[in-house]
């Protein structure tokens, strides 16, 4: 008979984030924001009972803070209790947020849950109807950072035993979106033969290989306009030569961005008009979080920004839709007014905007941030300038120059 065995793999889960940016909006929505990773967790819970799966597997950062609530702790504690009722064994390390010497709450788990206890690779058995059927490898974050090549310290014990499954909480090597801690190249994963890599730390949703698997499966719950889009885990089956997976949702919240062309508009009424239409066409299956950009080639727009008219447009909006059970609100208004560069062949002029626009796009934008991601207190609420970033910053600055030096 065909061995199989069949898990989630999870990981940051960021129980009780504090959700920084999004404390303005109203109190009944702030609410559900702030409780949206408990409730990913309830799903979590279920989502395995439901599938009756073998165990679950959480790659780091179950916690958000190093200094992890009680009430965090005691949710925890108790999905952990009633996966126990099921029979689900929880394995688990922890990572870069909740590492273990800033743990100031600690609470006992029940006997189903294996917890890594120190930044030593080790491994746990699990064993079904008295067979050993797979070993999880892995280790824990002991302070904030780890820098070591910890993929490396990965080494199959005992190949009597079907399926090993690796649990690591690190990003690539070039990874430049996030701190890199435990930091790996992918030929670094297959040098051992791991059935599975279980991978944390990077809350966007990606199979960074196929045979072996080698697989983020994002956070549970966005906290934040950068984490987009659906957020869950993955249902595994592992098969002497398959792997299966299945991407399952899990979150209460999805923050998406939002982007309108409004330039054949030609006042307020039609523009509430066009984000209420496009707001139809947004699912009612979860909350959401808009981050609404609005474009145009009309200067209206700024003049409607600048008068605080677009401030309460977005307010009526958001008082019909934030009251309804399943509410979308505007967390966020971007406007950008571009202006018709190319047909105007500015770039290559020999005049003043020419030499504007060649000195924007040959200027780097780090000398005048630097000051503020050094600055002691600052660093600490901001994460590093991706290119991607920098590039839009640099594009909204040539086009917010250009705007003004061409208007009228």
């Amino acid at each position: 008979m065909m061995k199989e065995i069949s898990f989630i793999h999870a990981a940051d889960l960021h129980l009780d984030s504090p959700f920084k940016g999004l404390a303005h909006t109203p109190e009944h929505i702030f609410k559900e924001i702030r409780e949206s990773t408990f409730h990913a967790l309830d799903n979590l819970v279920s989502t395995a009972i439901q599938r009756k799966v073998d165990f679950i597997l959480i790659s780091g950062d179950l916690f958000d803070n190093e200094k992890q609530s009680l009430k965090a702790q005691i949710r925890l504690r108790k999905a952990f209790e009633e996966l126990n009722n099921h029979d689900i064994k929880v394995y688990a390390s922890y990572g870069n947020h909740d590492f273990i010497n800033g743990n100031i709450y600690p609470v006992n788990y029940p006997d189903n849950v294996f917890i890594f206890p120190d930044e030593k690779v080790t491994n746990f058995t699990f064993v079904k109807d008295q067979q050993a059927l797979a070993k999880i490898y892995g280790f824990s974050y002991e302070n904030r950072a780890v820098h070591e090549e910890k993929a490396k310290e990965f080494h199959i014990s005992d190949t009597e035993v079907p399926f090993h499954i690796a649990m690591l909480h690190g990003s690539i090597r070039t990874n430049s979106d996030h701190d890199v801690y435990a930091p790996f190249q992918l030929s670094d994963l297959q040098k051992e033969l791991f059935h599975y890599w279980a991978l944390g730390h990077i809350h966007k949703r990606e199979i960074l290989k196929e045979n072996p698997a080698i697989v983020y499966p994002g956070n549970t719950q966005g906290r934040n306009r950068k984490e987009t889009g659906e957020k869950g885990c993955f249902h595994v089956v592992l098969r002497e030569n398959q792997t299966e997976l299945t991407f399952i949702p899990l979150q209460k919240v999805i923050i998406t961005p939002v982007h309108m062309d409004v330039s054949d508009l030609t006042n307020l009424h039609q523009l509430e008009t066009k984000i209420q239409q496009t707001f139809q066409n947004i699912s009612d299956t979860y909350h959401y979080l808009i981050d609404l950009y609005l474009t145009s080639n009309q200067h209206d727009l700024k003049e409607w920004e600048a008068n605080k008219q677009l401030d309460e447009i977005i307010e009526l909006i958001n008082e019909t839709t934030s009251s309804q059970d399943n509410w979308k609100y505007i967390f966020r208004v971007t406007t950008e007014v571009r202006a018709d560069i190319s047909s105007l062949d500015l770039e290559k002029g020999e005049h003043f905007i020419g030499e504007l626009i060649r000195q924007v796009e040959d200027a780097s934008i780090q000398p005048y941030v630097n000051e503020l991601f050094h600055h002691k207190q600052a660093r600490k609420y901001l994460d590093p300038l991706s290119t991607t970033e920098e590039q839009s910053i640099k594009e909204e600055a040539k086009n917010l120059l250009l705007n003004e030096l061409l208007k009228g």
